[in-house]
């Protein structure tokens, strides 16, 4: 059933009783601690501030046979990041660290190595403030076999066990100097994951019994929907990258859930499902898809468009609470020789945004203040955090009506080509609610 945003005095007073540790809708953005031509190292306070959640690639281990996981800042000093992540932070954004990569491999084999990665992995996420970690294994190696167990048991399976109690005890850690859980996050391969319905063995479904174990901490679950072989979805019919259908297909197998030789997959909430895709065809080695397509698979998704394929979803009406988008790389969406610049960020404005559907389940603090209120052609819009922000407008049927670049901590804003009525501002994934005379 779609979910219509009705501003009356009373639906808002619940509305913004809701609190999320992360924004809503989210849009992820991986981030390259690196530099290269063709995508250049952007430094982190220069970011689209469409991307509320940003993952910075990469904690890697010393060595093959040392899990002491080491971050170093390029191009910058550890201050200077630090107090970069800070300002993002005061804007309302999550900063996570992700572990692993394409071409890293991490072991954890030994009561050594999981010592090694624990204590690490704590003192990056304490020395730099970070707000999450995120599981981005993609190098099959031992932690990911599971040939022999099942999604519900890995005891055959040390390593397996040994990442998973791993990203318990640093949770543990987090939790016991913040008020907050340390949020997780998760970006497999489909072969990890959906892969489990043809397979389920080595990296066949690998993900699953790790997914599994860290169900209730798990916040944001980003399956890489490109660089991915044909996939089955849970209709039993297969699916190539880079279309509307195996977006929507590919998604809803990971709500749903699926049966696989290791027994049944339980799917995860679609509040905690965002769709991972690259921000430009050379950004991933296939799986980029145009944005009309994607626009029309997620719409179909969140139940507010029709049917773009060949799919059909299980659940009429589809997934209004779908979490967000995800892609590789921030770095890529912001360079002009590889589409427009920001497209993806753009198209996930236009979807997710620009939308009657919108759900605003915002921050219970506010990053903004508004004056007068009511009001009748001025207002004055002070913020406490970075600028070159936006400010977004919308009406009482939830249709974003106006933006508005904010350049300073204070701001004078012209609502004289706006109608009287009752508005919602949106800054930062913070709302206030103003009536205009």
């Amino acid at each position: 059933m779609k979910k219509i945003l009705l501003f009356s005095l009373y639906s808002i007073c619940i509305l913004f009783k809701v609190h999320s540790q992360l924004p809503n809708p989210v849009l992820v953005g991986y981030w390259h601690n690196w530099s290269i031509p063709e995508a250049p190292y952007i430094q982190l306070n220069q970011i689209d501030s469409r991307y509320n959640v940003i993952e910075v690639s990469f904690a890697v281990p010393t060595s093959p046979s040392d899990m002491t996981m080491t971050f170093t800042p390029d191009g910058i000093t550890q201050q200077q990041m630090i107090t970069q992540i800070n300002q993002l932070k005061a804007a309302g954004k999550k900063i996570i660290i992700s572990i692993g990569g394409a071409t890293t491999s991490i072991d954890l084999s030994t009561t050594v190595n999981k010592s090694a990665f624990i204590t690490s992995m704590t003192n990056i996420i304490n020395t730099y403030g970070f707000d999450g970690i995120d599981i981005d294994i993609e190098h099959g190696n031992s932690i990911m076999i599971t040939s022999g167990g099942s999604i519900s048991n890995v005891s055959n399976n040390p390593a397996m066990q040994n990442l998973i109690d791993a990203i318990k005890q640093i949770m543990s850690n987090y939790r016991q100097n913040h008020p907050n859980k340390l949020i997780l996050t998760m970006a497999p391969e489909t072969a990890y994951v959906q892969g489990g319905q043809s397979g389920f063995g080595s990296i066949w479904g690998g993900y699953l019994p790790i997914i599994h174990a860290l169900r209730d901490s798990l916040d944001i679950l980003q399956v890489q929907l490109y660089n991915s072989g044909t996939m089955y979805g849970i209709d039993n019919n297969i699916y190539t990258q880079g279309t509307a259908d195996f977006i929507i297909a590919m998604t809803e197998a990971v709500i749903q859930g699926f049966n696989t030789n290791g027994g049944f997959f339980t799917g995860i909430a679609a509040s905690k499902v965002a769709v991972g895709l690259p921000a430009c065809p050379l950004a991933a080695g296939g799986g980029f898809t145009d944005t009309n397509s994607v626009m029309a698979a997620i719409k179909y998704l969140r139940g507010n468009g029709p049917k773009p394929g060949n799919y059909t979803l299980v659940q009429s009406g589809g997934y209004p609470n779908l979490r967000g988008m995800m892609t590789w790389s921030i770095n890529w969406d912001a360079v002009s020789n590889c589409g427009t610049v920001y497209q993806f960020a753009r198209n996930f404005q236009n979807i997710f945004l620009n939308s009657t559907n919108i759900n605003f389940y915002g921050n219970e603090t506010n990053d903004f203040q508004v004056f007068p209120n009511p009001a009748e052609n001025i207002i004055i819009i002070k913020t406490k955090s970075i600028s070159n922000n936006f400010l977004y407008i919308y009406n009482s049927s939830g249709i974003l009506v106006s933006e508005k670049q904010l350049l300073k901590d204070e701001n004078e804003i012209d609502l004289s080509d706006l109608p009287t009525g009752l508005y919602l501002l949106r800054f930062n994934n913070s709302f206030q609610k103003i009536i205009k005379q």
